[in-house]
């Protein structure tokens, strides 16, 4: 066990960060596959610009590899121009 109050808090800290990742890694990963599951072009545009939002994001906090994020960009760009 830690024996510093920094050490505590950091360990607190990091938890929630811990949490926080997930569940937005999450909430993104089941945004792309509806998204992908997607039919109608109308709907899929709409989705569009949030998932990629989302996927941004993750990027950016180092959530997901960059190009990793580019990756998924481009399918799903790809896919919604198919509709």
């Amino acid at each position: 066990m830690a024996n510093h109050k920094s050490a505590l808090k950091r360990i607190r800290n990091s938890e929630t960060k811990r949490l926080r990742n997930r569940y937005q890694h999450k909430t993104a990963r089941n945004a792309v596959r509806k998204l992908e599951s997607t039919t109608k072009k109308s709907e899929a545009e709409k989705m569009f610009d949030d998932v990629i939002s989302k996927v941004d994001k993750l990027a950016k906090k180092n959530i997901i590899h960059a190009n990793k994020a580019a990756r998924i960009k481009s399918r799903l760009a790809k896919h919604v121009a198919s509709l």
